[in-house]
């Protein structure tokens, strides 16, 4: 088998959210080179034994390239293993930009994202019929800088559905922005480590939110999302099953 990369979304956690490509990549490959900080170890139990493991968590750039180039350049199958879906704070960008520079063939294999084992843990559809139909995935501006017209403060002025990443240790300052333009009692959840088993689920409004996750401790790997769709009063029944609203598929009552 010729020597390449493999990006891999390893899920938000339940190593059973792996997908069967994802697995099967992991059964195969020489070399693993995983988040430690952020994926799931269960998740090296689909590896081989002689698989050779790296934790990125205290690697550099440069020194994740160096390691791919090299298997690769020994016809090794090496596997890049990011928590969620990649695509999403994933820094594979940065990666690939690099591996073409070097002729590295990959490929990128997509994941379950956090923010869908999020909304599966809150129970909730994240647009709703004349409640919210886009979802604004972001982040607050810590040491990574933001362009200025994505701030929180800007963004909240849509209130619809967003998902906040890496703000969690920022929760108060994140409020803050979001009052800007969303009712103080708009619902919000915080939900820490969405499908592992020590999964945290924190529900409430602009108003009591700050106070509940400080009270709770979780000052990482979690989401905030804030919206309507939060409420379960809040509800319009989609057109897609509607009895009068005919489609190619159903053309008569």
């Amino acid at each position: 088998m010729t020597g390449r990369v493999v990006f891999i979304g390893g899920g938000p956690g339940d190593p059973e959210l792996l997908t069967v490509k994802a697995s099967r990549i992991l059964g195969f490959a020489d070399v693993v080179i995983y988040a430690g900080s952020l994926v799931n170890p269960e998740l090296l139990d689909y590896t081989r034994k002689d698989v050779v493991i790296y934790n990125s968590a205290s690697m550099t750039l440069p020194e994740l390239v160096e390691v791919m180039v090299d298997y690769v350049g020994q016809g090794k199958l090496v596997a890049r293993v990011h928590t969620g879906d990649p695509s999403i704070y994933g820094a594979i960008g940065e990666q690939i930009r690099l591996l073409r520079e070097n002729n590295i063939p990959f490929e990128v294999i997509p994941g379950v994202s956090s923010l869908f084992a999020v909304a599966a843990a809150l129970e909730v559809e994240l647009t709703l019929p004349m409640v919210s139909q886009t979802v604004i995935i972001t982040r607050p501006e810590g040491r990574t800088l933001k362009p200025v017209k994505e701030s929180i403060k800007d963004l909240s002025a849509h209130e619809a559905t967003m998902c906040i990443f890496l703000g969690v240790q920022l929760i108060s300052e994140v409020v803050e922005d979001l009052k800007t333009h969303y009712p103080l009692d708009t619902p919000v959840a915080v939900v820490q480590k969405a499908s592992w088993k020590d999964e945290l689920v924190l529900r409430g409004t602009l108003m009591d939110i700050v106070g509940k996750v400080e009270s709770s401790g979780i000052h990482k790997t979690a989401i905030i999302v804030v919206g309507r769709v939060l409420d379960p009063g809040v509800f319009e029944a989609s057109k897609l099953y509607d009895e009068g609203f005919l489609h190619e598929y159903r053309t008569t009552k």
